[in-house]
């Protein structure tokens, strides 16, 4: 899923394209993608761009008068862009907004339907689309600490809960736990007040660097290589590579359509923590310590 960093980048690259053009059509190619009926949406057509703005991990456009599209991309969703006269076009097109300089193409891949386009009509409406996570790369530490402590949850859960954090996922909460020397799985309320300043320290960092990364990465042009997984990447997706910081095998947990990677001898003391389904089968044999595997 597009996080931070990546909505971001969309956001600078879209402010280059079409603030300021008028949106001559929005086509559907997908039914399922629209989740409003409400204002319509022809209501947008013909109405120019007045601005942009980042709901956690949604993307907002501005069309006046309190006329918002809400685009969430949810795991498979991307952005692309084709200027005028440019034939070629993506796969899996759900959406397409149609600009006098180009296209903004919203694709989606496979077949689950997450991603969505959603008109709201004023700053209310908007709001309750807003999951209500702080900011993270501008909340103070007092803020940070008062929302990560409000329940008792693993850091994982939490770095990813988007009522306490905006725009913060699977990707970019392992980089953050790995950049901090933090378990996954150790409890928010657990925490020492010098984990939760190292903690908030690396939220700002490892965000802040990945958004000039990807920024570069870009380099004027529109994104069009949105990944979860990265080169350069501390431990995401890495899953039996050796951690750059001190060579050990990243390790993972796998949880429903997630899954958590780690460093066993960074961030949890060289304790193995327990895969449901592979602990579950191996029992005994399940390996404790990065030395046992």
């Amino acid at each position: 899923m597009p996080e931070l960093p990546d909505v971001t980048v969309y956001l600078e690259a879209l402010e280059r394209r079409i603030v300021g053009q008028p949106l001559e059509r929005v086509r559907l190619a997908s039914p399922f993608v629209l989740r409003s009926y409400d204002p319509p949406l022809e209501s947008v057509n013909g109405r120019a761009v007045r601005g942009l703005r980042r709901i956690g991990k949604r993307i907002v456009l501005d069309f006046g008068d309190g006329l918002f599209a809400v685009i969430h991309l949810m795991i498979a969703g991307r952005l692309h862009w084709r200027a005028a006269g440019e034939k070629r076009r993506p796969q899996g097109i759900v959406a397409s907004f149609e600009f006098p300089n180009g296209t903004l193409h919203f694709t989606e891949a496979g077949t689950r339907k997450r991603a969505s386009l959603t008109l709201v009509r004023g700053e209310e409406a908007l709001a309750a689309l807003d999951p209500g996570g702080i900011d993270p790369l501008t909340a103070s530490f007092a803020a940070f600490e008062t929302a990560l402590r409000r329940e008792s949850h693993t850091l994982k859960r939490a770095l990813t809960d988007p009522r306490l954090f905006s725009g913060i996922g699977n990707a970019y909460s392992d980089e953050i736990l790995h950049a901090a020397q933090l378990s996954p799985l150790k409890l928010t309320r657990a925490l020492s007040e010098d984990e939760a300043r190292r903690l908030h320290d690396a939220v700002k960092v490892t965000l802040a660097s990945w958004t000039d990364i990807l920024r570069a990465d870009a380099d004027g042009k529109f994104p069009e290589k949105v990944t979860a997984f990265r080169e350069g990447m501390a431990v995401h997706g890495r899953y039996r590579q050796p951690c750059p910081v001190c060579g050990s095998p990243v390790q993972r947990i796998v949880y429903a359509e997630n899954e958590c990677n780690y460093c066993a001898s960074c961030q949890t003391g060289g304790k193995l923590l327990a895969d449901r389904s592979l602990s579950r089968l191996l029992k005994d044999d399940w390996p404790k310590t990065i030395d046992d595997l």
